[in-house]
């Protein structure tokens, strides 16, 4: 038995997604994941002739208006809609209703994280209020403007009254905001939860900020397609991305039960620190090792037991070589055997959100059976050695157990396992 499950009792199922993204709802992000096709673009949504980069992977056309009344909707801001949407579809995808969820109300817990929350409601209340000589102050711009109103709209939405938690841990958000999930339910806090990430922080002061700091690549504005190339020699920066998912996460008791959708268990999941720089990663990949050792303890599996890795794979020149090193410092001579993607290399770093989109990427490989590539894998890094599905999406018939990796700013890491559900 996995050491999970010994010390709650219970087995931890994923049954719903919603997701919005660069590539679009759930069908056409696996769809497009698949074929190995780039949400990154020339920026559409956004002024970018002064800044240094002027690509990113955005979330184009997007519509809440079926959602939230649109007196609502201006209130709020991009990632609180965000996380609206997603919730709805993974609600309906898990065969549930947000009236049903209210009935259970006090066992559903709101676990839904982001970095910055909806930043450019903030900074609209500060331009207003200095426009106005400093007359008029909107105290709901700073309110709407705070990291929780994701979770807390998405929880009043569906009248979810347990534990009300937002994560805000950078890039490993998402990851743990599901793996928490799993652990309120195994200790008996809630019986399912509402729980991923969303972040929309596509501006261009973060662009310009980002940029300043060389950490966003600024080789492809004329090629944006080809501009993240995770593990790739030639790769010089990540690409800002925005969006986020949403999973329904219960018992699995409760999730057959009611005849539910099961996408996959979740066998274990840590978090782990870096304790060393607020923006590099620790050179000797000490906290992803320490995340990946104990997710697997976790769960109760092997590293022999993992056929597929989901990386972080961010493709900054730092990242991707100590990523590949804490993998083969886990996994031992196994690693050379464990086929790894990099889901950024096609929908760019959408920060809070990446992990929970990484996450809704296993999930299709655990149903269709196929790995998406790490696409712009073009000239082998002697320190990216691993076998990275270059170019190209596999079938992996059977394929049942894999772990999906989120290393973040200030030395935040966390992985999770998930197995095909039996």
């Amino acid at each position: 038995m996995r050491q999970g499950a010994e010390a709650g009792g219970k087995r931890v199922v994923i049954s719903g997604l919603g997701l919005v993204s660069p590539l679009g709802d759930k069908a056409a992000y696996w769809d497009a994941l698949e074929r190995g096709a780039s949400g990154i673009r020339q920026l559409q949504n956004i002024d970018a002739e002064h800044l240094d980069v002027r690509i990113g992977a955005e979330v184009l056309h997007f519509d809440s208006s079926a959602i939230i009344p649109r007196k609502q909707a201006r209130r709020m801001g991009r990632a609180s809609q965000f996380a609206i949407v997603a919730a709805v579809q993974a609600v309906r995808d898990a065969g549930l209703t947000v009236a049903a969820i209210g009935e259970i109300g006090e066992r559903v817990a709101t676990i839904i994280g982001s970095t910055l929350g909806s930043y450019e409601v903030g900074e609209g209340g500060i331009r207003a209020w200095r426009k106005s000589n400093y007359r008029h102050a909107n105290p709901m711009s700073i309110v709407n403007a705070l990291p929780n109103m994701p979770a807390h709209y998405v929880s009043t939405m569906m009248q979810a009254l347990g534990p009300l938690i937002t994560p805000s841990v950078a890039c490993a958000t998402g990851v743990q905001a599901i793996g928490e999930a799993k652990d309120l339910i195994q200790l008996g806090k809630c019986d399912l939860a509402i729980a991923g990430a969303v972040d929309a922080v596509m501006f261009d002061y973060i662009l310009a900020g980002f940029g300043a700091t060389r950490a966003l690549t600024r080789d492809y504005n004329d090629a944006p397609e080809k501009a993240s190339r995770p593990f790739d020699a030639g790769r010089s920066g990540f690409v800002l991305g925005e969006g986020g998912a949403i999973c329904i996460v219960e018992s699995m008791d409760s999730a057959l039960a009611r005849g539910a959708p099961i996408y996959a268990e979740i066998l274990g999941y840590a978090a782990s620190s870096d304790a060393y720089h607020v923006a590099a990663p620790d050179p000797a990949g000490g906290g992803a090792k320490r995340a990946m050792r104990w997710a697997l303890a976790d769960a109760g599996v092997s590293g022999e037991e993992i056929e597929y890795i989901n990386a972080h794979g961010s493709s900054t020149p730092a990242n991707d070589a100590i990523e590949t090193a804490a993998i083969k410092a886990v996994f031992g001579d196994a690693a050379y055997g464990i086929p790894i993607s990099s889901t950024k290399s096609m929908i760019g770093h959408a920060m809070a959100g990446c992990g929970s989109l990484e996450l809704a990427a296993c999930l299709m490989t655990l149903e269709r059976e196929v790995l998406h590539p790490t696409v712009n894998y073009e000239t082998p890094d002697p320190a990216c050695d691993l076998d990275y599905v270059p170019n190209n999406s596999r079938a992996v018939p059977g394929i049942s157990t894999l772990m999906s990796n989120s290393f973040g700013l200030g030395g935040q890491n966390a992985a999770i396992v998930l197995r095909k559900f039996h």
